[in-house]
């Protein structure tokens, strides 16, 4: 049986007014897991909390079937990839290597170096000269240098032009070819899912609104329409509601379809409709909202 390669059960912490709750997540070892939702839903919380930056009010993260976060032995088998670069903004890139070969035994400074010709960056340029998708290349080859079985991207594609876009997905592509390997990553753009993503966690206001496949997500989740009056029951079970004219449209849950009146019309779901409905809050929902 494969270990983990990212455990987290009941991960729970408080930032002011918003709270991550209970959240579980499970990443086998040789997979890939996409992250997404509405931007404040948590995505970053999760991950940050998972590398150890942030400490959980309570539940468990492990790495790797035991190891602890933000231990040298998890960080030596971690890559890490943010939405700004994490270095110095006054180093050169060429410097990059030379300052961060020393945390890990196993950097590769031939693999760092045709990185750069690959993704098309100067090795003389300043770092803070970078644009943010030259950061995101940048963090990608520090994050591969050392051989990593784990990569943790935040909107590692944000930002980038298409081509740029497409050749990161391959450097991804090749990276999971070991069966060792594994990545989580969060998005907002989910034909990043599609081509990458063998599981997808779907989080939303600090809880998981689904976890499983891509496939899975037809058979947890429908679109609506209609034209009907929605009683406040219905109305409370619709997510990211949408009104035109006398139509309505909406997400909900498969298991609440029949509730919904014969006149409706329910329809099977994509990834693009689960992000965008469970972005769009209403006044409405939220005040009949159970």
């Amino acid at each position: 049986m494969s270990t983990s390669a990212i455990s987290v059960t009941g991960l729970s912490r408080t930032q002011g007014t918003f709270r991550l709750d209970s959240i579980d997540l499970d990443l086998p070892t040789g997979l890939v897991m996409g992250v997404v939702g509405p931007n404040g839903a948590g995505k970053t919380t999760t991950i940050k909390s998972i590398l150890g930056m942030l400490a959980p009010e309570s539940g468990s993260i492990t790495l790797f079937g035991g190891e602890a976060p933000g231990t040298a032995a998890a960080n030596e088998r971690l890559g890490v990839v943010l939405d700004q670069p994490f270095v110095s903004p006054d180093w050169k890139v060429s410097g990059v290597a030379r300052r961060l070969a020393k945390f890990y035994s196993a950097w590769d400074a031939a693999a760092f170096a045709a990185l750069l010709v690959r993704f098309g960056l100067d090795p003389e340029a300043r770092v803070g000269t970078l644009s943010r998708g030259q950061g995101v290349k940048l963090s990608t080859a520090v994050a591969l240098a050392h051989h990593p079985q784990l990569l943790i991207l935040d909107e590692p594609t944000s930002g980038l032009d298409p081509v740029s876009r497409a050749d990161l997905i391959d450097v991804l592509r090749e990276f999971m070819v070991d069966e060792t390997h594994s990545i989580l990553f969060s998005t907002h753009i989910t034909t990043d899912l599609d081509t990458l993503a063998d599981l997808i966690l779907v989080i939303d206001s600090g809880r998981v609104a689904y976890s499983g496949t891509l496939d899975g997500l037809q058979e947890e989740f429908a679109m609506v329409r209609g034209t009907e009056q929605l009683d406040p029951q219905t109305l409370a079970r619709v997510m990211g509601l949408r009104r035109t004219g006398s139509r309505f449209e909406g997400l909900i849950r498969v298991g609440d379809t029949a509730l919904f009146g014969p006149t409706t019309i329910i329809d099977a779901v994509s990834t693009d409709d689960v992000v965008v409905h469970l972005a769009r809050r209403t006044p409405e929902r939220q005040e009949h909202a159970s």
